[in-house]
């Protein structure tokens, strides 16, 4: 046999189980789950809209405080880990998820269908409801009102996601038949406030810690908008399972010890309890 071949047939083995070595290490470290990831490192970051009181938002000094904020902390030093809370583009937070920018969504993360087909959502933590805010002065008292109007609401929410799915709620009786999408709530306030939009389709919590906080709960009616009431939940990657384990466990220990039940009454003014599944 030509001794050449020989090398040259050698060679191609050699290459072929090197890069066969290659691929099944790389495997093996994008196998390695996030938790084990996070019990080494002792940290882990969480995505948010920075803008979502009470839950999760900037204070006046630009530190990022809230409910979540301080449930998420709590979670974590059960394990000794320090949480960093990175600002996203709330209607990308799946893609943010999954590319690894971050490792958990919390923040007011409501549980669709929808959502649990793109991730692996923790036990609910919190209770919430889809509702209009209007101004009181435009006479708009419930749904049926808003024939014709002009409704707003937050690109990439539950509340947009319900509306668009439940064409005989409200989709079909408002101006255009869909909604003013805005990044956050806060910039669809302002445009309520002022006029340019009639009523906005929002999460019960925000709306009802915004106006109280404002002094303006008097200025605005509040409806429920129709919708199947909701749960929040923490969102990871589907393969994430241990990680959603271990922040059950946690929710279960604040829950009994009455953790829950103080970061709750310090945010809402009563004592929560976790919501059954």
């Amino acid at each position: 046999m030509n001794m050449k071949k020989i090398v040259l047939g050698a060679a191609a083995v050699i290459s072929l189980t090197l890069l066969s070595a290659c691929g099944n290490e790389k495997n093996a470290a994008s196998d390695e789950n996030t938790w084990k990831k996070v019990e080494e490192s002792k940290e882990i970051t969480i995505g948010l809209d920075d803008t979502f009181v009470p839950m999760g938002f900037k204070d006046e000094d630009g530190k990022i405080i809230g409910f979540d904020i301080d449930l998420a902390t709590a979670v974590f030093e059960e394990y000794g880990v320090k949480p960093t809370f990175q600002p996203i583009d709330w209607s990308m937070k799946e893609n943010e998820l999954d590319n690894g920018t971050i490792d958990l969504i919390w923040n007011g993360y409501t549980m669709t269908k929808a959502r649990e087909k793109k991730v692996a959502f923790s036990k609910p933590y919190a209770k919430n409801e889809q509702v209009i805010v209007a101004k009181k002065d435009s006479g708009i008292t419930k749904d049926a009102d808003l024939k014709d109007k002009v409704l707003g609401a937050q690109e990439g929410s539950s509340g947009y996601e319900a509306f668009t799915q439940q064409a005989d709620k409200l989709k079909d009786m408002v101006q255009d038949q869909d909604a003013t999408l805005y990044a956050s709530f806060n910039e669809a306030f302002i445009d309520l406030e002022s006029g340019r939009i009639d009523g906005l389709l929002i999460d019960r919590v925000y709306a009802d810690y915004y106006l109280k906080q404002a002094g303006k709960m008097d200025d605005f009616t509040v409806f429920n908008a129709g919708f199947k009431n909701e749960n929040f939940a923490v969102g990871a990657r589907k393969d994430d399972t241990e990680l959603v384990g271990k922040i059950n466990e946690a929710f279960d220990r604040l829950q009994e010890e009455g953790k829950y039940g103080e970061i709750s009454e310090k945010w809402f003014g009563e004592q929560w309890s976790i919501p059954e599944e």
